[in-house]
């Protein structure tokens, strides 16, 4: 296991047992990541305590089928955008009746363009206790794996500050 999956697994950890201690459920939303943030939770033994379910909604048509998105916001802003990161985290709460939710929008690479270069990632957060946020982060052109990897660690940060503030 190198650094940064150490990192994430004791990121997953730490999010379980403080989900478990306050009894929240939890919901993920990825696109660019794949699976991987749901995956680095289900890892950790007794996560089915606290995890309710993850959706992988790479495509536009998932966005929209499955949590809702509206297909005007991904027409006038893209998929990846702060508006979407922030439908997804909505939709993923709403349709799993969970208490805290993620989602990830992003272009982990190769492409992207000069407005949405590879390793722009958005993030939305969303909880029971109707808070919001989103966050951008450029990792830059650091290779699809890296800029993944990033995203998921994010995401699980996101997760736990949700389930603490919850």
């Amino acid at each position: 296991m190198n650094d940064v999956e150490a990192e994430i697994s004791a990121l997953a950890i730490r999010l379980i047992e403080s989900a478990r201690s306050k009894r929240l459920r939890l919901a993920v939303a990825e696109s660019c990541t794949g699976g991987l943030v749901g995956g680095a939770i289900t890892r950790v033994p007794g996560s089915s305590d606290v995890f309710d379910r993850g959706y992988i909604t790479y495509s536009n048509t998932a966005k929209i089928d499955s949590l809702g998105v509206d297909p005007d916001l991904i027409a006038e802003f893209g998929a990846v955008s702060e508006e979407v990161a922030q439908e997804m985290a909505i939709g993923a709460l709403s349709a799993s009746l969970t208490d805290v939710a993620v989602s990830i929008t992003g272009i982990a690479g190769p492409g992207g363009s000069e407005h949405k270069p590879a390793g722009l990632v958005w993030f939305g957060l969303a909880t029971s206790s109707a808070s919001f946020e989103t966050l951008e982060k450029n990792y830059g052109d650091v290779g699809r794996d890296n800029v993944r990897q990033a995203s998921v660690k994010q995401a699980l940060d996101l997760l736990l500050s949700g389930v603490d503030g919850s």
